[in-house]
């Protein structure tokens, strides 16, 4: 049988461009969304055949929601051989307003809680089976803090740990941990970004590169490697001539701000 790929936040982005390499690659697919309509009709345009995926509406940030999604999968298609936890949120926060600090959980509900809720249904399982590889998309926002993005920030730096972690806990059962650190890729989010965005890549360039860096199995990896190197630049900037740096740089806009 073809091998299956559970894929969330597969209705655009990176993840749709994921869903269409493993596509193309003869992978069955199952696709998590929130709008799951939408997301079958871009699977039926896109004249994938109707035996080779599924569509699973769910709310990541809602643990309920996302685990009957994974047990649902389980049920229909059967266990995945890679489960990539893609669906995240990314807004501009102002710890000093209020209402921000709403928007400041919803986005660990949903870039942390939720990449664990995605992998829970499937790690018993895939014990079981001895095989399977589970895949955090991160970000290399998650390396160092930047101005008004402190919420998008800091769950990415939370998801390089929390996959740093479970990968120590899967080790020696045959299950896979990759995390994966995109830099700038042209997405309909990104185009809202009003500050610089280097070595910009597009979806389908990136889901190719990130396609085999999951079928090597590497523990973790920035895409694209220029951005990698930049990381480690910031990472090893003193605090000073961060901050220096980054002064003044436009904010990432907040939640119903003007565009």
């Amino acid at each position: 049988m073809q091998p299956l790929a559970f894929i969330t936040g597969a209705s655009s982005g990176i993840g749709q461009a994921l869903a269409w390499r493993y596509h193309q690659a003869g992978w069955r697919l199952a696709l998590v969304a929130r709008r799951s309509e939408q997301m079958a009709d871009w699977a039926r345009s896109q004249g994938i055949p109707a035996q080779r995926w599924r569509v699973y509406g769910a709310d990541v940030a809602n643990v309920d929601s996302i685990i009957a999604a994974g047990t649902a999968c389980l049920g229909a298609q059967g266990v995945p051989d890679v489960v990539i936890a893609n669906a995240g949120i990314s807004v501009g926060v102002d710890t000093a307003v209020r209402g921000d600090l709403e928007l400041l959980a919803r986005t660990f509900a949903t870039n942390n809680v939720g990449l664990a809720a995605t992998f829970h249904p499937f790690i018993a399982p895939m014990r079981q089976r001895g095989s399977g590889t589970l895949v955090g998309i991160a970000s290399v926002a998650g390396i160092r803090g930047l101005p008004g993005h402190a919420a998008y920030c800091a769950s990415k730096a939370g998801v390089i740990s929390q996959c740093e972690s479970l990968r120590g806990e899967l080790r020696g059962s045959g299950v896979k941990m990759v995390t994966i650190a995109p830099g700038y890729v042209d997405t309909p989010l990104t185009r809202q970004n009003r500050y610089g965005m280097p070595f910009l890549m597009t979806a389908e360039a990136f889901a190719g590169q990130a396609f085999r860096t999951i079928a090597a199995g590497r523990s973790y990896r920035v895409i694209p490697w220029q951005m990698g190197v930049v990381a480690k630049l910031l990472r090893l900037l003193p605090d000073a001539l961060f901050d220096r740096a980054l002064a003044g740089r436009p904010r990432k806009h907040r939640q119903g701000e003007g565009l």
